[in-house]
């Protein structure tokens, strides 16, 4: 009788789909245009900017989005809106114009007060392009009067530049745009759930890339909110230069942007470049958020995607802060555990006070 270990059949079945997914020819790979250029120094000097001026850029730029509704039970509501991204010019000439307007859904219970729900901003993963997904994992957190709002990321549904394949960002500065902008445009839906909205509790989640997001999004929020971060390096880093997207980089063409520079020649120096420029999206360097209690990582025991030494990092960084392990790996967690998210969010919520009424 043979017997497999359940652990490395799921780290197994991560490679297996990401072999499927990345190292054929049916798409093409990530950063396949190069750099960016002078985007991507821009971009290295507006995220060393974001820490200095935390506390002095909240508020953020309020958004209104125009809203219509989708659908309508006797219990709740489907809303989507758009609004105009909130990001400065800067990142606005950077932005393709595809990705100038964001969209974003909006699933709240009916006939109650804002002020005695919750709502949790859900972000988008890697390839994530609808609302649909994360809405079912919203869905059934209704009957706990708990709202999902759920936003599009720039570069991705709608928003896709007309020449990028899929989720295939084109360069490296559009995954440097696509977090600083998803950012910005996170802070601004916070501050219109807070301030126009109501609500007396708020949380932010994300998986995957979304959950990285998600804990920059937390850690710079100037009052406490739930932060969820689900199957989540604690930086690009570890999803490009260790994980299994590495094999789904357009090495060669970043090498030879470099060597036409003279700057390097070995893929291994082109590696330490990638190394350098995505450790801006090192989350143990953000400020630890408000209520480290409120902050539940869930994360996967055999994840070919993100080793777990990468969540170890993050949760020592913010002391207070609670992790999760479910069994399986990254794809396989994706799609069965969708439970342990829910009462994740469910319990990181309830560590929170809710916000005192207005009289």
């Amino acid at each position: 009788m043979v017997t497999v270990n359940l652990g490395t059949l799921f780290y197994v079945l991560d490679h297996v789909y990401g072999a499927l997914l990345h190292r054929t020819k049916i798409s093409p790979p990530f950063f396949s245009r190069g750099w960016g250029g002078t985007k991507l120094e821009l971009l290295e000097k507006m995220i060393k900017q974001l820490f200095p001026d935390v506390g002095q850029n909240w508020p953020p730029t309020l958004v209104q989005p125009i809203w219509k509704t989708i659908w309508e039970s006797k219990t709740a509501v489907l809303r989507e809106g758009v609004f105009r991204t909130p990001c400065d010019e800067q990142l606005l000439n950077a932005l393709p114009p595809e990705s100038h307007n964001a969209r974003v859904a909006f699933l709240a219970p009916k006939f109650l007060p804002p002020q005695k729900m919750a709502c949790v901003l859900h972000l988008a993963g890697t390839g994530d392009h609808t609302f649909e997904r994360r809405l079912r994992l919203g869905g059934p957190l209704l009957k706990e009067n708990i709202a999902t709002m759920v936003l599009e990321s720039p570069f991705y549904g709608r928003r896709r530049p007309m020449l990028q394949r899929g989720a295939k960002l084109l360069c490296v500065s559009d995954l440097l745009l696509l977090g600083r902008v998803t950012i910005e445009e996170a802070r601004s839906l916070l501050y219109w759930l807070d301030s126009e909205a109501g609500f007396g509790k708020m949380g932010v989640c994300g998986l995957s890339m979304g959950g990285v997001h998600a804990a920059m999004v937390g850690s710079l929020h100037p009052t406490p909110i739930a932060t969820l971060p689900f199957l989540s390096p604690h930086s690009a880093v570890v999803a490009f230069c260790e994980g299994i997207l590495k094999h789904a980089t357009a090495w060669e063409a970043l090498r030879d942007e470099l060597a036409a520079q003279k700057a390097v020649t070995t893929i291994e120096e082109v590696r330490e470049r990638m190394r350098n420029v995505l450790s801006l999206t090192d989350v143990t360097q953000f400020p630890i958020p408000k209520n480290p209690d409120a902050v539940i990582f869930v994360a996967a025991t055999d994840d070919g995607y993100i080793p777990k030494h990468s969540v170890v990092e993050l949760q020592k960084a913010w002391p207070g802060s609670e992790v999760r392990w479910v069994t399986g790996g990254h794809v396989s967690s994706f799609l069965l555990h969708n439970d342990e998210f829910r009462r994740a969010i469910v319990d990181a919520l309830d560590r929170l006070q809710w916000k005192e009424s207005p009289l």
